[in-house]
């Protein structure tokens, strides 16, 4: 292999200062890399995902890998990688355009300092709460869910959610990319926390995928269109949803936290 020098950045995303939010690493490629070679970079990161992008006339190419696969979408590292656009690599203007070949066009905006995604909405039918389920968590919830790729299960109160104690050995044999579990909060409207060891993540700190599906759920049972929430992994989240029918816009803050090189 010919040696190669990547650059590579590392922020923050829903992240209100330092050390908290969903650390992501930004890949800024010229073109595509071998999808291996993509894989063994977001595993030797070993961050919840690496994203990289590339360039076109109008837009950028953007994908996204765990550890252990590549996902169909993820909304911390598309906010992350629109900060390093925005902050780092000189991009114009207030909005930022991307395609992802597994979920279409994604929206960034910048408003201040907030960063607003427009993603595709991901609502939920009920289903049939398991034994499977169950055995996952230490709490039983009220009720499941599904959405396309992902199963919620709601419970009573914020403390449930605290409190939670995953069993991921159980939970990995979930048909799910991940488990959202949420609840109505107390300081803000809702609050969640994701676990996907099913995608190499146990717990994830900060999930703006999931909120695609937690947004249009919350917006019907509270009957209002824009909501505050929080995240309750250790790091904490904090996000502004919208309920836009088709769509949800999901707004927060990133921080820069490293950048540098990969030799390859």
């Amino acid at each position: 292999m010919t040696p190669m020098e990547i650059k590579i950045y590392q922020a923050d995303a829903f992240a209100k200062k330092a050390f908290s939010g969903n650390p992501a690493a930004v890949c800024p490629l010229e073109h595509w890399l071998e999808d291996d070679l993509m894989q063994a970079i977001a595993a030797e990161n070993n961050l919840s995902e690496t994203a990289f992008y590339v360039r076109a006339e109008d837009h950028y190419e953007l994908r996204w890998f765990t550890p252990t696969t590549e996902v169909d979408l993820c909304g911390h590292a598309t906010l992350a990688t629109a900060f390093v656009l925005f902050k780092e690599e000189g991009h114009h203007g207030d909005l930022i355009r991307f395609h992802s070949p597994r979920s279409g066009e994604l929206l960034v905006e910048k408003k201040g300092a907030l960063l607003s995604l427009n993603f595709p909405s991901d609502p939920v039918r009920a289903i049939a709460l398991s034994s499977q389920m169950k055995a996952g968590f230490n709490i039983e919830p009220a009720g499941a869910f599904r959405g396309k790729t992902d199963i919620m299960l709601v419970y009573h109160s914020e403390e449930d959610i605290r409190n939670l104690k995953p069993n991921f050995e159980e939970i990995r044999k979930l048909d799910a990319r991940g488990i959202i579990v949420t609840a109505e909060g107390t300081e803000t409207d809702f609050v969640s926390r994701f676990f996907a060891p099913q995608s190499g993540v146990d717990e994830d700190p900060v999930t703006g995928s999931a909120h695609t599906t937690l947004t249009p759920y919350w917006s019907r049972i509270f009957d209002k269109k824009e909501m505050s929430a929080l995240q309750l992994s250790h790091r904490k989240g904090f996000l502004q949803c919208e309920d836009h029918g088709e769509r949800v816009i999901i707004s927060g803050e990133a921080r820069l936290y490293m950048k540098g090189h990969i030799h390859i």
